[in-house]
């Protein structure tokens, strides 16, 4: 078997943009040569990797099967190209690290400044998603480690928990139900609840509770929590966002929070990395720095 680099790259990007046209634009190589390649690479699989989906493609079952382990196979040889340079000390340490919104907007901050007092050598990047996004961000190896509530169900993700993340049913401060007896779950129906976008963790989490509670409620989707955290103060809804993320607004008294009864299932952040491939010595520090510091 001899699949290329080249038919690894142009089968990711067809799958990644659901075209031919757009495939070639992403790499700036001409159309036939992506249709080569990702011709070749089925030939040499002996098996069709994509159909027509209206004017676009998508990846068939035996697509879908292999993009995972040809997402591993790029990663890993940028992984292995880094760690080459790092160890020839021709490159400078660059740590890349991704983080859902949550996260990124309350404590990885924090623990990034508190990692370069000790290592200045190394320079950290940092990429902020939704849940999914972070997931595949790993699972692709364009980040070295992240930082997420509820980890992915995938044995290629080692994830480690750190710290507890409790989650807040958030109001307007002038709510009469904010601050006092926790209230039944069945007594917010007829509530407007506020959401953030579908493959974010956020979300899962008020939808969960929702179902759980059997609760038929107006439904407002936002994009940020920056924006929730707005409608909610405006008396727009509720909804329930990690403390980490309001801690402000509910010292500042711009938001409250309704105690409620039962609360989501309890939940703590996650350090992850991948575990496809050798570890790089820095992505281990660094794993353990967070973990060491959490339980100081």
């Amino acid at each position: 078997m001899s699949i290329t680099l080249t038919q690894l790259n142009s089968f990711l990007a067809v799958v990644r943009t659901g075209s031919v046209t757009a495939a070639a634009d992403e790499l700036v190589v001409t159309q036939p040569s992506v249709s080569a390649a990702v011709t070749a690479l089925a030939k040499e699989l002996d098996t069709t990797l994509l159909e027509r989906d209206g004017r676009g493609v998508r990846p068939t079952v035996a697509g879908l099967a292999f993009a995972p382990f040809a997402a591993d196979v790029i990663g890993l040889l940028e992984k292995g190209r880094r760690s080459a340079l790092e160890a020839a000390s021709s490159a400078e340490r660059v740590l890349r690290i991704a983080a859902v919104t949550t996260a990124a907007e309350s404590f990885v901050p924090a623990l990034m400044q508190a990692f370069s007092q000790g290592r200045p050598d190394v320079g950290l990047t940092l990429r902020v998603g939704n849940r999914d996004r972070v997931r595949d961000l790993i699972l692709e190896h364009e980040a070295d480690v992240a930082f997420g509530g509820r980890p992915p169900r995938d044995d290629r993700i080692e994830a480690h928990p750190f710290l507890p993340n409790e989650l807040v049913l958030i109001t307007a401060p002038d709510d009469p139900a904010a601050g006092g007896r926790a209230m039944p779950a069945g007594d917010l129906s007829g509530r407007t609840w506020l959401l953030r976008e579908l493959g974010s963790g956020t979300r899962t989490v008020n939808e969960e509770f929702l179902a759980a509670a059997a609760l038929d409620v107006p439904l407002l989707t936002l994009g940020s929590n920056g924006a929730i955290k707005q409608a909610a103060r405006a008396g727009l809804g509720v909804s329930f966002l990690s403390r980490d993320a309001v801690a402000a607004e509910l010292d500042s008294g711009m938001l409250a929070v309704i105690p409620v009864e039962p609360t989501p299932a309890h939940r703590e952040w996650h350090v992850m990395r991948s575990v496809v491939g050798p570890p790089r010595p820095i992505v281990e520090e660094f794993v353990e720095f967070v973990r060491a510091r959490a339980s100081g």
